[in-house]
């Protein structure tokens, strides 16, 4: 905003679409509705005739505001004023962002209008519109709806992307249909696209939750037959996958091994690890870690306090939580009400005590 506004003020500018267009962009990613709210009245004033790219800025922008539902309604009037308007009739990106959204509300009804409306349009769907609707609908579990996509997708001639088959085998995966995630798989390796790391890792994560180690580790090995470098996330992967599968001293042995690599670390690498020891029951062992680390200069972030203050607060540990609140003290992070309030459902499993000393430290913070 402080270029724009010393933008505003030399003699060379004019008032642009594709700066507003930007700005408006730049404001939704961040959050800030109202400000692009603001811009969008700002360069009508200035004379500016918003086009389809500035609309598209401005419902995604509202999209990402936190009331989903409000943020619909807004995002489909923009739409509907965008097809009463000659020079900003809604193009393919319009459709993807709306469809998405809607896919992701699991509003089937909107969907499906809007695919008809599609259809009837002079605008021909691509393989971005059917990714975004299929990957929203395989997130949240819906496999029908996604199944029902890619039969469109099919009868329309659009040959799946590398895209498409990630994103079906990660749904399968989630849904541990194991059958037809190899299936996609075996596809995968028959077509003319190649896998990437996120294939495998994705397998590999979802073999693990599975506690199918054997599975995890042959498509590991697959993977590096084929000539792949493994990434920090397929490592981070492994850990976890060995952390479901009660192979905790393996898991920490590819963590170690990183460790002395003397690879750069990732505090998500540090946090797969402390997961591990949180998720089966060795609080002190992640407290260890967790010091270790610091001492090593790892810097943790705010997902690292959380997970830990959660699983000491499950343990009912006091003295660790005592000194992770002191850590949180000298690194400057401040804790929100959701922090805490998230942990209290691992109340229901503590032992009753007469004086619940954790959760009054926790919350008295």
């Amino acid at each position: 905003m402080q270029v724009f506004r010393w933008m505003q003020k030399q003699r060379w500018y004019f008032a642009d679409n594709g700066i507003y267009s930007k700005l408006i962009s730049v404001m939704g990613k961040k959050g800030q509705t109202r400000m692009a709210m603001w811009l969008f009245s700002e360069m009508r004033n200035s004379g500016c005739r918003p086009d389809t790219s500035v609309y598209n800025a401005l419902i995604t922008a509202h999209l990402r505001s936190r009331d989903k539902l409000k943020a619909l309604v807004k995002a489909l009037g923009y739409f509907d004023k965008m097809k009463g308007m000659e020079w900003c009739k809604p193009n393919i990106v319009t459709y993807n962002i709306l469809l998405r959204a809607y896919a992701q509300a699991r509003n089937l009804d909107q969907v499906n209008t809007l695919f008809k409306d599609l259809d009837e349009s002079i605008v021909s769907p691509d393989i971005f519109t059917y990714n975004g609707v299929m990957d929203a609908y395989g997130k949240n579990g819906m496999i029908r709806e996604m199944e029902s996509v890619l039969s469109r997708m099919k009868s329309n001639q659009c040959k799946p992307d590398i895209i498409t088959f990630n994103l079906l085998i990660d749904s399968y995966g989630r849904r541990q249909d194991f059958e037809k995630m190899e299936q996609v798989f075996k596809s995968l390796l028959r077509s003319k696209e190649k896998p990437t790391l996120p294939t495998f890792n994705s397998m590999i994560t979802n073999y693990g939750k599975a506690r199918l180690r054997e599975k995890a580790v042959y498509v590991f090995q697959k993977m590096t037959h084929m000539g792949y470098t493994p990434s920090f996330i397929t490592y981070e992967s492994l850990i976890m996958m060995y952390g479901y599968c009660d192979c905790i001293s393996r898991a920490r042995e590819i963590f170690d091994e990183l460790v002395a690599s003397g690879k750069e670390m990732k505090v998500s690498t540090l946090n797969a690890m402390l997961d591990v020891y949180c998720r089966n029951r060795l609080p002190k062992e992640a407290d260890l870690l967790f010091e270790s680390a610091c001492n090593r200069r790892m810097l943790p972030d705010s997902s690292t306090y959380k997970l830990l203050y959660k699983a000491y607060t499950k343990a009912n540990m006091k003295d660790l939580l005592q000194n992770l609140l002191k850590h949180m003290d000298r690194d400057g992070i401040v804790p929100n009400k959701r922090f805490f309030l998230e942990p209290l459902g691992a109340f229901g499993s503590l032992p009753a005590s007469p004086k619940p000393a954790t959760a009054t430290t926790g919350l008295s913070r």
